[in-house]
């Protein structure tokens, strides 16, 4: 799931997946041509303790995987880090990013890449964290993209942040398990693959990290009082005055909510905090990356 800026739409930016109708476009660029500026999964109180827990101050050279459309950036710009990149493979996203501007000295910049294959230096980061971007991913592709972060971290100082769907608890039965993905990828559109708080921790710790806070919410991305505290009063009437006027998108949310509803309590919210475990080696090369593709 990304995040959007209305000011970037203001501007004639376009979003990614505009060419589908409501029918098809992924769920998260859906409710972002609704206006929904926040689509995280534990919401903007995650995210800000997620940049918390990350400490970034202006010594940091900060990335952002999946960067969306700059929201989450923009708290993180507020903190002044020495340097800011964003990432995303999609080229609309790219060119809204790209006009992010720093309240202070912060050296800004988008790149066009995969988060597996970021294209960055070596230890080119003291901080990288991606959200709601691991959860969209193959097994594999997680661990390809958490090897890339662990190549780019400075060894001394990195720190990596996520912020994912996960699924509860961990002894959740694999069959309902099996449900709640089909369930979601159905309603968004995208192959949705959560994993529960300690499968999140595994794959962490089996690519070079060692994870050193945790904090869980619930999936309340369509409730009424989550819209409210992320997005305020004015923009969620907003909000769902744009979708009344759509029924074909009014349709989808309202489906996609369902889902969240029916899967309540097994459907949650993860931020992990992580640091490099000593002793382990840095991400491979590019050319090993490729070859484990």
């Amino acid at each position: 799931m990304a995040t959007t800026d209305h000011s970037a739409l203001r501007n004639g930016i376009s979003l990614p997946g505009d060419g589908l109708d409501a029918a098809r476009v992924p769920g998260h660029w859906l409710l972002a041509r609704l206006g929904k500026r926040v689509l995280r999964p534990g919401g903007v109180e995650l995210t800000r303790w997620m940049l918390d827990a990350l400490g970034v101050d202006p010594e940091d050279r900060v990335v952002e995987l999946a960067a969306g459309l700059g929201a989450t950036a923009r708290l993180t710009l507020a903190r002044r880090p020495a340097a800011y990149t964003a990432v995303d493979r999609d080229a609309a996203a790219v060119a809204a990013l790209s006009a992010l501007t720093a309240p202070g000295a912060t050296h800004v910049r988008a790149v066009r890449s995969d988060a597996a294959d970021t294209r960055l230096p070596d230890g080119d980061a003291t901080v990288v964290y991606g959200e709601a971007m691991l959860t969209m991913q193959p097994e594999a592709a997680k661990r390809r993209i958490v090897r890339e972060v662990r190549r780019l971290l400075d060894d001394s100082t990195g720190r990596y942040a996520i912020h994912e769907l996960c699924l509860l608890p961990d002894d959740l039965d694999p069959a309902l398990a099996e449900r709640i993905t089909h369930d979601l990828r159905e309603a968004i559109h995208v192959g949705a693959r959560p994993l529960t708080p300690t499968a999140w921790s595994d794959l962490l710790a089996d690519e070079g990290f060692t994870v050193t806070a945790r904090r869980t919410a619930p999936m309340a991305l369509l409730e009424p009082r989550r819209l409210i505290a992320d997005e305020g009063p004015a923009p969620t009437l907003r909000i769902a005055g744009r979708a009344l006027r759509d029924p074909a998108a009014l349709r989808r949310v309202l489906h996609m909510r369902r889902v969240f509803r029916r899967h309540s309590a097994h459907l949650g919210a993860i931020s992990l905090l992580a640091v490099p475990t000593p002793s382990r080696p840095r991400g491979g090369t590019r050319d090993d990356r490729h070859r484990d593709q």
